[in-house]
C-alpha cells in the first residue's frame, strides 16, 4: 500500500517544488519601492524598453536607477550608409533620450562599449570583472537582468542569451571576496551580495511579479518613440527628424506593445530573491 502510495505521489513532487518556488514574490509591492538602489544589465541601447514603465516608476518613487549597456548596438540597422560608428553615436543618443524621458540622468548611464552581435565571442573573465566593479561600486539593491532561464536555458538572440548569463556571473563572483580581489585589495571596493533580481524577457510561464503601470504607459510611449534607428522608418533609412506622421505611428506602435493584465497594463518579470547560486533552478 505505501509503495502504491508513493508511486502516485513521485510524479507529482516536481511540480509541488515548481508551484512553490513560483510563489516566490517581492515582501513590498514593485509599485512601492522606494529608497532603493537598481541596477539594469541589457546587450543593447533600447533592451531595458521592455521595463520603461516600471523604471519611470521606480524613478519617480524616489530609487536610484543605473543603466548598464554591454554593446554599443552598432550593426542593427538595414540602412546601408551608416557606418558603424556613426550607428553607435545614434543609438547612444537615442538611449540618453529615451532614460530622459523616464527621468533617470545620463550620468547614470555606462556603455561597456563591446561590438553588436559579437559578444559571446569576448572575453568573459574580463566583461564579467568588469561588471564586478560596477556591481561592488554601485551596490544595487535591486538587479534587472534578461532571464537567463529557469529550469531549462531561454532561448535568446545571441547578445540578449549572453547578457543573461554575464548579468548572473558577475551578480555571483560579486559576493566573493577572493573573487577579483585586486578591486578589494587595490581599489578599496567590498565583496558585494544583491538580494533581489527582477528579470525581464522572460517566458510568461515563468512570470510571478506584474508591475502595474496604469501611470506611466505614455512615458513608455514617449521613451520607446525615441529608438528611431531601430524601431522606426530609420531602421531602413535612418533620418534623425520624423515628420508628424511617422512619430505618431512610433507612438502608436509602442503603445500597441504594452501589455495588459486584468484590464490595467503592466510589465511582467521573473522576480527572485536569495543567493545567486540557484537563481535559475
Amino acid at each position: 500500500m505505501k509503495k502504491t502510495l508513493l508511486a502516485c505521489l513521485f510524479p507529482l513532487l516536481p511540480g509541488m517544488a515548481f508551484a512553490q518556488e513560483s510563489v516566490q514574490k517581492p515582501e513590498v509591492p514593485v509599485e512601492k519601492w522606494t529608497g532603493k538602489t537598481i541596477m539594469l544589465i541589457g546587450a543593447h541601447a533600447d533592451d531595458d524598453a521592455m521595463s520603461h514603465g516600471t523604471l519611470a516608476l521606480l524613478q519617480k518613487r524616489g530609487n536610484q536607477i543605473y543603466i548598464v549597456t554591454l554593446t554599443t548596438g552598432n550593426v542593427g540597422t538595414q540602412d546601408p550608409t551608416l557606418s558603424r560608428t556613426q550607428l553607435a553615436q545614434i543609438r547612444r543618443q537615442e538611449e540618453l533620450a529615451a532614460l530622459a524621458e523616464l527621468g533617470i540622468p545620463g550620468e547614470h548611464y555606462t556603455n561597456l562599449g563591446y561590438d553588436d552581435g559579437l559578444l559571446e565571442f569576448e572575453d568573459r573573465k574580463a566583461v564579467v570583472e568588469r561588471l564586478v566593479r560596477l556591481i561592488r561600486s554601485i551596490r544595487p539593491n535591486v538587479l534587472f537582468a534578461f532571464d537567463p532561464g529557469r529550469r531549462y536555458q531561454r532561448w535568446h538572440k545571441s547578445d540578449h542569451r549572453t547578457a543573461a548569463y554575464l548579468a548572473a556571473d558577475a551578480a555571483r563572483a560579486a559576493m566573493w571576496r577572493l573573487l577579483f580581489e585586486g578591486q578589494i585589495v587595490q581599489e578599496g571596493l567590498t565583496e558585494y551580495l544583491i538580494p533581489e533580481y527582477l528579470f525581464y524577457d522572460s517566458a510568461q510561464e515563468d512570470e510571478n511579479t506584474w508591475v502595474d503601470i496604469s501611470e506611466f504607459v505614455e512615458k513608455r510611449v514617449n521613451a520607446g518613440a525615441k529608438y528611431v534607428s531601430q524601431f522606426g522608418p530609420g531602421w531602413k533609412k535612418y533620418k534623425p527628424v520624423l515628420s508628424e506622421a511617422e512619430l505618431k505611428q512610433m507612438k502608436e506602435s509602442a503603445r500597441n506593445s504594452v501589455r495588459m493584465k486584468d484590464g490595467k497594463p503592466v510589465e511582467g518579470f521573473r522576480y527572485y530573491r536569495g543567493l545567486p547560486d540557484s537563481m535559475g533552478k
